[in-house]
């Protein structure tokens, strides 16, 4: 009877021991799965955040080009523009210079005429 006591109760054992292992061994392997996919999800977030990172980087680049030549065609333009105020500038000054010639001829002219008349007023009365 003892025999069949230490037969039940190793039974019992066996039986308990295993229906212990059973669940821990579910749940062990159910971590793993858990663990693969966190790993999994990790490196899609990591090629995710290196995709948006670098088109990012794109936009910037292209946005520094897009300012640089904008920056390039503006100082063209000043530089056109001053070019040009400097050539109508110099245009003015030579035209000035003209009128200034013509205004001191036409004063030299009436005072030569203005003379001559007066001389001859002169002679006339004497």
């Amino acid at each position: 009877m003892e025999m069949i006591q230490d037969a039940s109760t190793a039974r019992l054992k066996s039986e308990v021991q295993s229906s212990q292992d059973q669940p821990f061994s579910l749940v062990q392997r159910e971590t793993e799965n858990l663990q693969a996919d966190i790993e999994k999800l990790r490196s899609e977030l990591g090629h995710e955040i290196d995709k948006v990172t670098a088109g990012l980087h794109l936009d910037l680049n292209l946005q520094r080009g897009r300012i640089r030549d904008e920056l390039t065609n503006q100082k063209a333009e000043t530089t056109n523009l001053t070019n040009k105020l400097d050539r109508e500038i110099h245009a003015l000054r030579a035209q000035l210079e003209a009128e200034k010639y013509d205004v001191i001829k036409y004063c030299i002219g009436t005072l030569i005429s203005i003379s001559a008349v007066g001389l001859a007023a002169a002679r006339i009365l004497l």
